[in-house]
Order: structure tokens, then sequence, then C-alpha cells
């Protein structure tokens, strides 16, 4: 499997497990169509359609792409982690009982674990997830 090169603040997030500042990550209000991929490897794993706005921080989605986000338990015994299922790179965590969507489920993902792919290039063969917009 091909990694891409991370920054030092990505290798902190993805690698190392930690958190970006909240209200700091370009996709916390994004709000464009189209494809969520992991940092690290490009594997798909959210849709703009499971994108919400939770006021928590970070980028929140209700649901994932099926079989692309493992859970863990989290080292502190409270939470569960979230990692891509491709790379095992630290997406964020999840949290379940707020009541902020009907699922009831919001993945918290810090935003230097994604790129997204523009719903216009989905199926484009020239397409890359370099294509990235902030």
């Amino acid at each position: 499997m091909k990694l891409n090169k991370l920054t030092t603040e990505e290798s902190r997030v993805i690698k190392h497990k930690g958190t970006e500042i909240p209200f700091t990550g370009k996709f916390n209000f994004h709000d464009a169509k189209g494809l969520y991929l992991c940092k690290q490897c490009e594997s798909p794993l959210y849709t703009s359609e499971h994108k919400f706005v939770s006021h928590c921080g970070w980028p929140s989605f209700d649901d994932e792409i099926a079989d692309a986000v493992k859970r863990i338990p989290d080292a502190d015994g409270r939470r569960v982690e979230i990692v891509c299922a491709q790379c095992d790179g630290h997406l964020g965590h999840v949290f379940e009982g707020e009541y902020l969507t009907t699922k009831n489920v919001r993945h918290c993902v810090n935003s230097v674990s994604l790129k997204f792919l523009p719903e216009d290039k989905l199926g484009d063969p020239n397409a890359s997830a370099d294509m990235e917009i902030g």
C-alpha cells in the first residue's frame, strides 16, 4: 500500500494519535459535495452526505463508508478511537448518545487526517485526491 508523505503536524495527528486545535481545521465548516479520503493512504472514508455541523470544533460525520473506519478502545479508557481501516491512521473519536442527528452518532475527525475530492471529480480517471480544495 502506498502511503503519502506527511507533514510534521499530519504525522503528529495521524501516526501519533494527536489532536488538532479545535476550530482551526479547514474542513470544520466545509460544505462542498464530494468524498473525504484518508490523508495518509487516500482510502475513501466519508461522503459529504453524512457531514454535519456539530459546533464541536472538528468536522463531524454521522456515518462512514462501509468498512472504511475501525473503532478501537482509546488508551484513556473512556472514548472510542476511529482509524482508517486500510492504514490504521488516526482520524479522531466517535461519540454516541448526543442526539445531534437522527443516527445519534458523531465521528469527530481531525481535518489534517482528511483529503477532499469534489463531487465533479468523482469518476474522473485523471482526478486525484491531490485536487483537494480548502
